[in-house]
């Protein structure tokens, strides 16, 4: 059987740009994928777009100006992992052996809305009584503090870390350093959480990356994937337990049987760092640490850069930014670079495998409505 990697990436800048159609911003990446991958766009065999925000027939309206020759074009909204699970079929199609060669990119406009909290349905039991994300997280990160001892400060590190790293990154949309003092007197958003440990809600963005078995065009070595995986919430009718995050816990567990490696493998990690709790419980949740050390590992220096495993050294999307469609995308793009050498002022030294981890979706009666977790090898 053939090998099946990722032979092309590219990506936008992340930041506000009111004046730009999310088409364009896709195109961007598009291009660059394909420029990349040494590929015209009628080598394509199919695309795949996730797009959470940005109504009917997205990836058609993104391709349309760039002249397909009538490919399949697949749309895929799952909130917040819309592109990782974009990239998860894509995989799929070219592994069966249906497609040879696919473009997988996802997209969203967030300053369309003017900022604020993501827009969710009215209709859903919980947002209709304010149980939007930052309520949620400001209610997990209380009760962690509260069961394990840690302080504000503690959830201020984060932060901290996530805008030094993002320092580095040229297409970051935040790209100055914060102590964490001003991390604890930025504006309260839901107690403890302030406004700079909550990720911006005004990002536009996009990412790309062609996945294929036929290797020997691209700039760089094909990255390799060991394992793919998206689950969905489980519905919870009895009382659960806030400090951990059950779904992604499972996910890892899959995708580290799949892939025949486990935390201590490790180099690097691009995790779904939405608030600064949201962090703090992932290290558990992948395994990086028992319950309840989170704190500590972050404390170490482990997840920074130059530490043990760093996480999120694009910045995350605390300062990187997070335009749902895009950013499952965008961590591929980030651990690709990684792995190929390719991050320039962040690069992890010696990275050989990386991992990726989103979540996605407030949804009534589950922790969350889906999960992805990637992991990818030199």
């Amino acid at each position: 059987m053939k090998q099946v990697g990722i032979v092309g990436i590219g990506i936008s800048d992340f930041g506000r740009f009111p004046e730009l159609p999310e088409e364009t911003l896709a195109q961007v990446a598009i291009s660059d994928a394909l420029s990349d991958a040494g590929l015209k766009i009628g080598e394509i065999d199919a695309f795949y777009c996730g797009n959470a925000f940005g109504g009917m027939l997205p990836g058609q309206r993104a391709l349309r100006e760039l002249h397909t020759r009538g490919q399949a074009v697949y749309n895929v909204d799952n909130a917040c992992s819309s592109g990782a699970t974009a990239f998860q079929l894509g995989l799929q199609a070219v592994k069966s052996g249906q497609y040879d060669t696919v473009l997988v990119f996802g997209m969203d406009k967030l300053s369309a809305f003017g900022g604020g909290a993501l827009p969710l349905s009215g209709d859903d039991w919980n947002n209709r009584r304010g149980m939007i994300m930052p309520a949620l997280y400001a209610m997990r990160a209380t009760r962690y503090m509260a069961e394990y001892g840690i302080s504000k400060s503690d959830l201020a590190d984060v932060s901290v870390k996530n805008r030094r790293h993002g320092l580095l990154n040229p297409i970051a949309t935040f790209c100055r350093e914060v102590s964490r003092e001003e991390v604890l007197a930025s504006r309260p958003v839901a107690e403890p959480l302030t406004l700079l440990q909550c990720c911006p809600g005004v990002v536009d963005g996009a990412a790309a990356v062609v996945i294929s078995n036929l290797w020997g065009k691209g700039n760089a070595n094909p990255v390799k994937i060991l394992a793919s995986v998206v689950q969905s919430g489980l519905f919870e009718t009895e009382p659960v337990d806030m400090t951990e995050a059950e779904i992604t816990r499972r996910a890892a567990k899959l995708a580290y049987e799949q892939a025949g490696v486990g935390p201590t493998d490790l180099d690097v990690i691009e995790l779904h760092d939405a608030f600064t709790i949201s962090e703090l419980l992932y290290y558990e949740a992948l395994g990086l640490c028992e319950r309840g050390e989170a704190a500590n590992l972050l404390a170490s220096g482990a997840t920074s850069l130059g530490g043990r495993i760093p996480v999120n050294p694009s910045g995350g999307l605390l300062a990187k930014g997070h335009p749902p469609g895009g950013t499952g995308v965008a961590q591929i793009v980030e651990i690709c670079e990684q792995l190929q050498g390719r991050a320039g002022r962040r690069q992890v030294s010696n990275a050989k495998i990386g991992l990726t981890q989103v979540t996605g979706g407030g949804i009534w009666g589950m922790d969350h409505a889906a999960c992805s977790v990637h992991i990818f090898a030199a």
